[in-house]
């Protein structure tokens, strides 16, 4: 070889047609963050036997109103048009108390209060854990995004999803172990699904499900230079003169990153079109997700699951619509549609994950960033016929589904206003100890030291919720 004319550089450009391209993206991203970690886990691998192999992760982006899906409160038709409490925020813009339009019914043999919003779900109340007693730390969308998803309100940490890759490494060989389905650009974007300073290859891959075709949903998937047998040798003489530079930069762990990355992306380039095709699905199938864009979402991360990505982040937004749920006016109206679509899809999913066998040890998490309040928000014309509801985070509604969940039960409680979470509250904290737990890893074990401080998913807060594990 000839290295005064084909340069390691010269083999790098020409290599990285095709999908390798979007490999190594990620990695590149966090280039210079890489090179001050240090090491492999602290203690990675199983800290206990794990009861949920797989999570996904269903986000409502703009947050759901639990008083109009999870938590009934009468108490709101006695009250209705009362001023709110004088300890809420943001009061100027608050109308009276407002209660739901919806009714409410129990389902299922645990007696699950569900609202007639999600008739399909309803028929999942003896799969589904409740929660009715979240809380976080603010009603703001862009901390609250990124507390839920990195457990720290500013945007230097690690998503949940990169912890778990970070600390259980990848079931497959050909597919990431985090894969995030958004599409659109949610509200901080990106930093939603970033590793930040955990190593590049336990950034989420993301997925534009707007698209249908194989080729469209992910870019470059095919090499238009050179055919699979062209392009090994290609990688394999790349790989030889990375080695090569490596020895001389002992350390350098952004290059190894990089590798990872080529690697990983020359192999999802024979895998990826059968994972990621919905074609191959019956039409009975694609049917009962629907042909929405959240319904394609959820049967894309079922495939995912059962190829063995462990971590799918399916996010409820739309191309146009960074925080559909968002409803401060016509609340009404926009949960009888977001509802819809979202109960079909998700209970589509439970109902798929049941029927092949994997709902047992795939955990299932549904909620957004927060709730909405229980009193009215009017604009000046003070239609009430158009209310909405404000933002909320003292008291809201998740639940969680299979992973060794305790089924067919309703945990904590807001007071009779659905205010406040009074009885067994839960913070975020809480709830990524409780996810973690489930997937095998002691949440205040699995840490990575960065800039000279041990850093973890749920900082120096977090515990177990016993009453959520079965």
């Amino acid at each position: 070889m000839n290295h005064s004319t084909l340069s390691r550089r010269h083999w790098l450009r020409r290599s990285g047609a095709g999908f390798g391209t979007l490999g190594m993206l990620g990695a590149m991203q966090s280039s210079g963050i890489l090179q001050a970690g240090q090491g492999e886990p602290s203690d990675a691998g199983l800290h206990h036997a794990a009861k949920a192999k797989r999570v996904i992760f269903l986000f409502m982006n703009g947050a759901p109103s639990h008083v109009d899906t999870f938590d009934p409160k009468p108490e709101l038709q006695r009250r209705e048009g009362e001023s709110p409490p004088d300890d809420i925020s943001g009061k100027k813009r608050a109308g009276g108390m407002m209660p739901s339009p919806f009714k409410f019914a129990k389902h299922g043999e645990c007696g699950m209060e569900m609202s007639e919003l999600f008739p399909n779900l309803a028929a999942h109340a003896d799969d589904l854990c409740m929660i009715r007693s979240m809380h976080t730390d603010v009603p703001n969308h862009e901390p609250g995004l990124l507390l839920m998803q990195s457990g720290h309100q500013q945007p230097t940490r690690p998503s949940l999803g990169s912890w778990l890759s970070y600390g259980l490494g990848s079931e497959n060989e050909n597919l990431p172990a985090f894969v995030a389905i958004s599409p659109g650009l949610p509200v901080v974007g990106p930093q939603l699904w970033s590793n930040a300073f955990l190593p590049g290859q336990h950034q989420g891959m993301e997925v534009d499900t707007n698209k249908k075709a194989v080729s469209e949903l992910i870019a470059n998937i095919e090499n238009p230079n050179l055919d699979p047998q062209r392009q090994r040798r290609s990688l394999d003489l790349l790989d030889q003169i990375n080695r090569l530079h490596q020895q001389q930069r002992s350390g350098d762990r952004a290059l190894e990153t990089h590798i990872r990355a080529m690697e990983l992306a020359f192999q999802m380039q024979s895998v990826a079109s059968e994972a990621f095709d919905l074609n191959r699905e019956s039409a009975a199938t694609q049917a009962a997700y629907g042909d929405s864009v959240y319904g394609r979402s959820c049967l894309l991360g079922r495939r995912l699951l059962e190829r063995g990505v462990r971590v799918v982040q399916v996010f409820y937004v739309h191309k146009n619509s960074k925080q559909p749920w968002d409803t401060h006016s016509n609340n009404n109206a926009g949960h009888q549609k977001l509802c819809a679509d979202s109960d079909r899809a998700s209970a589509a999913l439970l109902t798929d994950l049941k029927q092949r066998g994997l709902l047992e040890d795939t955990l299932v998490i549904w909620g957004g960033e927060f709730g909405r309040t229980p009193y009215s928000q009017v604009d000046k014309s003070k239609d009430l016929k158009k209310a909405g509801r404000d933002h909320h985070h003292t008291g809201f509604s998740m639940w969680l589904a299979g992973g060794g969940v305790r089924a067919g039960t309703t945990y904590g409680a807001t007071d009779d206003l659905g205010m406040h979470a009074v009885e067994d509250r839960i913070h975020v904290h809480d709830l990524h100890a409780t996810v973690m737990h489930q997937m095998g890893i002691d949440h205040t074990r699995l840490t990575y030291r960065y800039s000279g401080r041990d850093y973890r998913l749920t900082d120096v807060h977090g515990k177990v919720i016993e009453g959520l594990i079965g």
